[in-house]
């Protein structure tokens, strides 16, 4: 609507100020000049035509060859999915070590914070632990990292340069990693990784899968064309195994109900108790103190009761007022003793379905026998997987990575499907790109149809549009220049065909036939209403419509220019639009001046020819 009122209000007024020569008005000097500039262009198009109308073959080789050169052009372009945009915005997965604890995993993520925060081109830096986030699984070993980049026009870098910088200096952090990747305005695949793709393998059984994911990632580690590469594969946590010697446990008289329950008491966070006041309860919770989470070695000073025995002490009186509880893990607020009664009888919960080995009571007088948890068990040291993923039902790991400035993603998917063989990968386990990475894959493999399924519609609506089965080909003939122009210029300024770029194509085929249009409708007119041949209606044609031939595109070209060119936060993602019209128009427009006539009176030729031969059996 802006514009349809610019146009009829900026259009009208620009015409009064330039193309008047009246006196009293201004003397039209830009108009002129113009003028004399289209003349000389005018002048050599006139040549230049009869030039390639007088030797239609050597115009149709050159045409065809152009064909031939899309094909040629589609298959080695580099490859994308979307522009890796800078938006300002990064976000970063840890993973660390897989036997790391809460305490140590908070300390290496202040680390983290602290080197992203020191970098210059870094305004805000935020992040947690504890709570999964993009990284693979949810376990205590991962964390997220969000960091706000300064305005470009003071950091003066891009995005992925700033990566690059901070993932030296990150390296330098000893056991955990963090991984950091730009967030762009359009996202897709939805699946969380330490990096923008996803190569996700696939196995029969667990411990195969396990063998084969670390060797294929040491060997994408060492390729020049991936960085970041990591996998969520977790098997390797540590774990203590608690072997029960039995005969010594029954002539103690412990059984092993009493065992669970003693160390679920230690390091299960049980509810033993609610404490109500008058607006408010507290849960208390039975627990070890924090400093004998850390070590397995705890273990040794654990002892089991051999006999519950009831509760007693302070948690049988009437407690008044003001009488603190205390715990291993925090100080209780004070109980009212009117609530004495209820509080007992709530207790008794903690204790429903488990033995007498635990009271469920926060604190007890009564005498008990206690045996040392090592005299009737010993402890060893194993692993175990953190997490198990899965996908389509079978069990899974996905490799991840990220992808250096100037390489393409068509490039990458063909370097990790060449190690793959390379290493040697059996059969059983199978290999296939997931996230965005799949998509990528996909919109590649239906890219072919989605051209061949617009040429089809224009061939349809121009076929009813001429009445002609013959005239859509001349509109379509002007197409593969525009193809062939978008992808050199798209190589030339080392930008990847993407679906950016596919889009600015699909403009191209609207804007590029209407050069076609013109000369065919005029040149049909010519023959129907003047009665002129066909070589003289579409000489005149052309002649007659290079004035708004070229003032339209000339119209798309400028449009094109500031996308092309575009500076500022996210420019990446409009650039390949610009670039492939800016190209394609280019191309197509010095072919197609000198194509379109001469497949024009290629296929009235073919039209003519086709009537004699129904007339002549229609004869017979």
């Amino acid at each position: 609507m802006i514009s349809l009122v610019i146009s009829l209000t900026t259009t009208p007024m620009m015409c009064a100020a330039l193309l008047h020569g009246d006196r009293g008005q201004p003397d039209g000097r830009i108009y002129r000049a113009c003028e004399r500039i289209f003349e000389v262009m005018l002048n050599g198009y006139r040549r230049t035509l009869a030039i390639a109308l007088h030797y239609p073959r050597s115009v149709m080789l050159i045409l065809i060859a152009t064909l031939g050169l899309n094909f040629y052009l589609y298959r080695v372009v580099p490859k994308g999915f979307v522009p890796q945009q800078d938006t300002g915005l990064l976000i970063g997965s840890i993973t660390a070590d897989q036997h790391i604890s809460f305490q140590l995993m908070q300390r290496k993520l202040t680390q983290f914070i602290g080197i992203v925060k020191s970098d210059p081109a870094v305004d805000t830096v935020t992040g947690f632990t504890g709570g999964g986030g993009p990284g693979p699984g949810s376990s205590t070993n991962t964390g997220t990292v969000f960091a706000s980049l300064k305005p470009l026009s003071e950091r003066k870098l891009p995005a992925d340069q700033v990566i690059g910088r901070l993932r030296g200096e990150l390296a330098a952090v000893a056991g955990a990693t963090l991984f950091l990747q730009s967030i762009g305005d359009l996202g897709a695949g939805g699946r969380s990784a330490n990096a923008a793709y996803q190569y996700t393998l696939q196995g029969s059984t667990f411990e195969e899968l396990n063998e084969w994911t670390p060797k294929l990632v040491a060997a994408l580690q060492t390729l020049p064309f991936l960085t970041d590469v990591s996998s969520d594969q977790q098997n390797k946590a540590l774990q203590s195994d608690l072997i029960i010697n039995r005969d010594a446990a029954s002539r103690l008289g412990i059984t092993v109900s009493q065992i669970d329950n003693t160390l679920y008491d230690l390091f299960g966070q049980r509810q033993v108790s609610t404490i109500y006041v008058a607006r408010n309860q507290y849960h208390v919770i039975m627990e070890a103190a924090p400093p004998y989470w850390q070590n397995p070695q705890t273990l040794n000073e654990v002892y089991v009761s051999t006999s519950g025995g009831s509760a007693s002490g302070s948690q049988t009186t009437n407690a008044v007022a003001g009488t603190v509880v205390s715990t291993l893990r925090k100080t209780l607020f004070s109980s009212v003793a009117a609530n004495a009664v209820r509080n007992l009888a709530t207790n008794s919960i903690g204790s429903t379905g488990r033995g007498a080995p635990s009271t469920g009571t926060a604190v007890s007088t009564a005498s008990e026998t206690m045996v040392p948890l090592s005299n009737v068990a010993r402890f060893a040291q194993g692993e175990t997987p953190l997490v198990v993923n899965h996908q389509d039902l079978f069990v899974a790991n996905t490799v991840s990575f990220n992808l250096p400035p100037g390489v393409s993603l068509s490039t990458a998917v063909t370097a990790i499907e060449t190690t793959m063989s390379r290493i040697g990968m059996p059969a059983s386990i199978r290999g296939g790109f997931a996230g965005t990475a799949k998509i990528f894959e996909q919109s590649l493999a239906s890219e072919p149809f989605l051209i061949v399924a617009a040429l089809a519609t224009i061939y349809i609506s121009l076929g009813m549009l001429y009445e002609s089965y013959i005239h859509p080909l001349t509109v379509l003939s002007t197409l593969p220049s525009a193809g062939v122009g978008a992808v050199l210029a798209l190589m030339l300024l080392h930008t990847e065909f993407d679906i950016i770029a596919m889009i600015g194509v699909l403009l191209l085929i609207g804007i590029v036939k209407k050069n076609a249009i013109m000369m065919i409708d005029f040149a049909i007119d010519a023959e129907r209403q003047r009665g002129l041949s066909s070589t003289q209606a579409i000489y005149e044609a052309c002649l007659m419509r290079f004035r708004p031939i070229m003032m339209t595109t000339m119209a798309a070209l400028f449009a094109a220019v500031p996308l092309m060119i575009g500076m500022g936060e996210g420019s990446e993602f409009r650039q390949p639009l610009g670039i492939a019209i800016f190209g394609g128009l280019i191309l197509s427009q010095i072919l197609t001046l000198y194509t379109t006539p001469v497949v024009y009176l290629y296929l009235d030729r073919m039209r003519h020819w086709s009537q004699r031969r129904r007339a002549a059996r229609s004869v017979r």
